[in-house]
């Protein structure tokens, strides 16, 4: 998209948006388009399918004007493949439509609501609001007979604009699953045998079918199943089936009248699904392709690109139970669609929410660039909500070094802030929240267990009795100036400051290599004879927690 490379992303695709609105002509509605298959999980990666749209339909309504985000749920799309982690009986319904297999927990109404549910839940946390269009009931109540009617009395021009690509798309990537099913008995059926329009057989409910015959005046359609039955109906009187998806989506752009809408790389190549589409909603169902932008994979803490049918892909709730919204919502507004992206759920996270404390710093101090500060209120909340924020703002690595240490107890985890805090006293763990709550989830869910920390029991007499005359004196020196620098700041010049009196250092000198590295045997002494291993949480938190009583009692062999 022209403009969007430079600038602000969403500022130029709602431009643009705008001005696609103005060239089809006056009160054109402005309608943001996204579409999901909840047929496993609905992970990070699908997430960005609505994100893209919401911002874009966002900046548009900052500006005074209407703007329609709808959401399709392609619920009427095949069961391809059992997901990771469900039953394997469900084999028996691949084939058939989502909205007609149960739900493997039995919660819900069907197996698509059983994956819709959840991610409901964290697009309204995440602020986001959309006009929810189920396919099923669009296909099923008939509201697109006229549609499919048109599309099957011109089903030659049809295979006519596919055939064009169908060499091109041998050759370049493959598609998503979903299109290269369809793709395939496309090419299967090309010339003159081929349909648009698939119907899932009245008997075992599949779309195991074979479309037989046509009848032009009658709009009757014939039909074989692999499972031996054959059937028909008129399509103008009945509802039985779909549009396969490469007529599916340039039909619904005509039929929602969408301007705007995202789609992943896999859509976006030559030959692809937004290149076909185009040409037939302009060819076919005399309409205009929207403005489009192709996103780019998301991938956590490294992952290569997310399958919710390969199972194992975190979703947006499981983003949401260690990252703030706000935050959340950042990730995918700070980088550019063609941009991927990775949402850490390892130590990077400790990261993330650094950067995004000093982004807010930077913005207050007034020294923040205007794209910053764009991106900034696009996270914090949409046009028409202020996302819940945490009132005291603590660094996300402290947090979760406290709740690492205090295993979670409410009044040691306050006790240990309020000394953090000491210039300005937590008064109450709510005020700590959610953040707090961020960190907890993370140390208990996403740290490995032999990364935690745990805290010795009794002091470890045998490396005690091993101690240098060196490290003898490195801990006296800090035990007898805990008193005197019981704080963070005290702590911190502390534990760095001994290495320097040793070394015969004043308090303010510089680092140099040799100092880093008796800094860093000391820290590993302190470390091993408090957790048992050469690394843990930040030193002045650690003591912090532990209390000068505790400190002094596993430092002392007597």
């Amino acid at each position: 998209m022209a403009g969007v490379k430079q600038g602000d992303w969403v500022v130029a695709a709602a431009d643009q948006m705008i001005a696609e609105g103005k060239r089809r002509g006056p009160g054109t509605p402005l309608v943001c388009a996204s579409g999901i298959s909840p047929s496993g999980p609905i992970h990070l990666g699908n997430l960005r399918e609505i994100m893209v749209p919401h911002f874009v339909a966002d900046e548009i309504r900052r500006r005074g004007l209407e703007c329609r985000h709808v959401l399709s749920w392609d619920d009427y799309d095949r069961l391809r493949k059992v997901p990771a982690g469900a039953p394997a009986s469900f084999a028996e319904h691949i084939g058939r439509p989502l909205t007609a297999v149960p739900d493997p927990c039995g919660d819900h109404e069907n197996w698509a609501e059983h994956f819709k549910v959840p991610f409901r839940t964290a697009l309204a946390e995440l602020g986001v609001e959309v006009t929810e269009i189920s396919q099923t009931g669009m296909y099923t109540s008939g509201a697109y007979r006229e549609q499919i009617i048109h599309a099957m009395r011109n089903r030659s021009r049809i295979d006519a604009v596919l055939g064009r690509y169908r060499t091109a798309k041998k050759a370049a990537d493959a598609e998503t699953e979903a299109e290269t099913d369809e793709d395939e008995a496309s090419d299967a059926a090309a010339g003159a045998g081929y349909y648009p329009y698939k119907p899932y057989c009245s008997v075992c409910g599949r779309d195991t079918t074979t479309v037989t015959s046509y009848d032009e005046t009658t709009t009757r359609i014939g039909y074989g199943c692999q499972c031996g039955h054959t059937d028909g109906f008129e399509l103008n009187r009945h509802d039985g089936g779909k549009l396969v998806w490469k007529v599916d989506w340039p039909m619904r752009w005509a039929f929602e009248g969408v301007t705007f809408e995202a789609g992943g790389v896999d859509h976006s190549s030559p030959g692809s699904s937004f290149t076909v589409g185009s040409r037939v909603v302009r060819e076919i169902f005399d309409g205009q392709p929207p403005t489009y932008l192709g996103y780019s994979f998301v991938g956590s803490s490294g992952s290569a690109k997310m399958s919710g049918s390969a199972g194992g892909a975190p979703t947006p709730a499981d983003a949401l139970r260690i990252i703030e919204a706000p935050l959340l919502r950042w990730l995918y507004a700070r980088r550019r669609p063609n941009q991927a992206i990775t949402v850490a759920f390892d130590q990077e996270v400790n990261r993330l929410y650094d950067e995004w404390d000093a982004l807010g710093r930077k913005i207050g101090t007034g020294g923040a660039e205007p794209g910053e500060i764009a991106v900034r209120a696009r996270s914090v909340g949409s046009a028409t909500r202020t996302l819940p924020t945490t009132e005291r703002v603590l660094p996300f690595r402290t947090l979760a070094s406290v709740v690492d240490i205090t295993t979670g107890q409410d009044e040691l985890t306050l006790r240990i802030l309020r000394d953090i805090t000491s210039e300005d006293p937590l008064d109450d763990l709510a005020q700590a929240r959610p953040r707090l709550d961020r960190a907890q989830a993370w140390i208990t869910g996403y740290v490995p267990a032999e990364e935690r920390t745990r805290v010795r029991t009794a002091p470890d007499l045998e490396r005690l009795g091993q101690l240098t005359e060196a490290e003898h004196e490195s801990i006296k020196l800090l035990l007898d100036g805990l008193d005197a620098h019981w704080s963070p700041a005290g702590l911190t010049d502390l534990v760095y400051g001994v290495p320097k009196i040793q070394a015969g250092l004043s308090p303010d000198a510089a680092p140099t290599p040799e100092l880093k590295t008796a800094q860093r045997a000391f820290f590993a002494l302190l470390y091993t004879l408090l957790v048992g291993r050469d690394t843990g949480p930040r030193l002045p938190t650690l003591l912090l927690a532990l209390g000068a009583e505790r400190v002094r009692a596993l430092l002392t062999a007597a």
